[in-house]
Formats: structure tokens, sequence, C-alpha cells
């Protein structure tokens, strides 16, 4: 779904990102070779709930993430991170600074599938790549640094459109796990939901619409546990964090999805956080003009 919405962002001449993948993902899986690729294809356009307006959040959030990564990249971080990747192709599409390695961190057959896809139009990553096969509700951590992660080095990570599936557990120990595998001068972005759905909120047209379009419950697919504060728990261990609406970026890009009653929006929050570099202090004179350490 996500990687459609991508295509049809592709297409717009007001992209907001150009994934050329995209597509090919799409007409590749059976379950959606008959989905939309371009907003013409789409019926009502971007009046359409589900490929209108939650699309366009989709080419929005991708934008988004994408300046984030290139940002940590080009302040120093080589080593890239994203956890449950998915049909992510970043490292295909954007343009990476010397040196750097893109971990792609999902499940083995997620994995086979987009091999399958980008072996077959013969793509070239655009930096190193380093796929990894392994569940995110278990020890991925160990599987990261085994593939060659250094983790004193500072890293940019991404968890993009997952948290809000994980169970409480599994997010706690993501967390914990890019907190404890980050060195001074690493990043995290992710994706959160705020609370709870309100009925009102949960018959938004955007379900509606996405369950009857394609057969999705994207309602079905969230957690029911209630949802750790991520967000506080970064910022307790000396991270500087930040919360932003989409809406926020909506109006930064000039484009995107806006506030509506009842918004199945309104709750998403994408968090953006920095394990601050070591400040040199320069320590007071001692006796005699030496400079007393501690």
């Amino acid at each position: 779904m996500v990687a459609a919405a991508r295509a049809i962002e592709s297409h717009r001449h007001n992209a907001l990102a150009r994934d050329v993948y995209a597509e090919h993902f799409v007409r590749s899986a059976r379950a959606s070779a008959d989905w939309p690729v371009r907003l013409e294809h789409v019926p009502g356009g971007d009046a359409n709930p589900l490929w209108g307006r939650l699309g366009r959040y989709f080419g929005l959030r991708t934008r988004v993430l994408d300046d984030a990564l290139l940002r940590s990249v080009r302040a120093g971080a080589r080593q890239v991170v994203l956890l449950g990747a998915g049909l992510d192709s970043r490292a295909f599409r954007l343009d990476w600074p010397p040196g750097c390695t893109v971990f792609e961190v999902d499940t083995e057959d997620v994995l086979a599938f987009k091999h399958q896809v980008l072996d077959g139009l013969r793509a070239a990553p655009k930096t190193v790549r380093v796929p990894i096969a392994a569940d995110l509700c278990t020890d991925w951590a160990g599987a990261l640094t085994g593939a060659g992660f250094d983790p004193t080095a500072p890293s940019a990570w991404l968890a993009e459109g997952l948290l809000l599936y994980l169970p409480n557990a599994a997010e706690r120990y993501l967390i914990d796990a890019v907190d404890g595998l980050s060195a001074a001068g690493s990043t995290l972005a992710f994706e959160v939901k705020l609370g709870g759905e309100s009925p009102e909120v949960r018959d938004n047209p955007v379900y509606r619409s996405t369950k009857q379009q394609i057969g999705v419950d994207l309602l079905d697919l969230f957690d029911g546990e209630p949802r750790p504060d991520s967000a506080g728990a970064l910022a307790r261990r000396g991270w500087a964090t930040s919360l932003h609406t989409p809406f926020d970026f909506t109006q930064h890009h000039g484009r995107g999805p806006l506030p509506e009653p009842n918004d199945a929006l309104a709750s998403n929050r994408w968090v953006f956080a920095d394990k601050p570099r070591a400040v040199a202090v320069r320590p007071p004179a001692g006796p005699g003009g030496v400079r007393l350490l501690q």
C-alpha cells in the first residue's frame, strides 16, 4: 500500500519524493497487481480518501524522512539503519555521501521479494547496502552488529510506519537497543500514534475506504496495547527530541494532507531524536595554573 502511494506521488508534477521502483513492487505482487500507481488511475483522484489523502500523507512522510536521513549523514553519520525497511528503496534512490552503509532490517520473506524485484530491474544501490533478515519482535540487535554495524560510530536510525504495529514490549526493546547501540552524534526518526482512536475517528473515510478498496483493515493492524512513551524514554536518557504533526510539514512544503473533522491522521506524530555529541568542557585552573580534570 505504501509502495503504491509512493508510486502515485512519484508521478505527480509537484512530487515531494520520487521512487522509480515503487510501482514495480506493486505490479510484482499478486495481491496488488491491479492497484493504481498513477493519480489518473484513482477513482475520484485526490478526493479519494485512500489514494488521495492517505497516499499524499505517505508521500509527505517519505520526503520528510528522506530529508532527516540526509541531514544526519551530511553531519557525519556514515551508518544508516532502516528498521522494518519493507519495500523502502532509499539505498537505491538517494544520493549518499561517500563511505555510507545502509543496513536494512526486515523479515526474510520481505527481503526475498524485494531482491527478486530489484534484481529483475538490475537495480544497483548508490552506496553499500547490507540486508539483514531478522524479526523485530526478537533479538535483531545481535544480527545487526553481527553484520558489521559499529556501535562506536554515529548512526542514523529510521523506524518508518513501524512502531504502531509492534507490541509494547517490542517497541520498548527497540528503543533500548537503539539507545544502547548509538554513539554520540546519532539520530533516530520514527512515527507513533498518540492514544487510541475514538469511535468517530474509527469511522473516518480513510479507514473505511482502505478496507473497501483493497481489503486492508488498518485498525486491525494497529497493536491494541497501551503505547509506551518512546520519545519520553529517549529524552530521559539524554536525547534531544521533538514531536511534529504531519500538518506541520504540509505547511512547510505547501502540499500534503490538511486537518479534517474526526481525523485519522490527527494522532500521528513524527519524532526526531538526536543523541548529543560530547561537549569539550575546559576545566578550571587549579593551583599553579594546573587544569583540574574531573
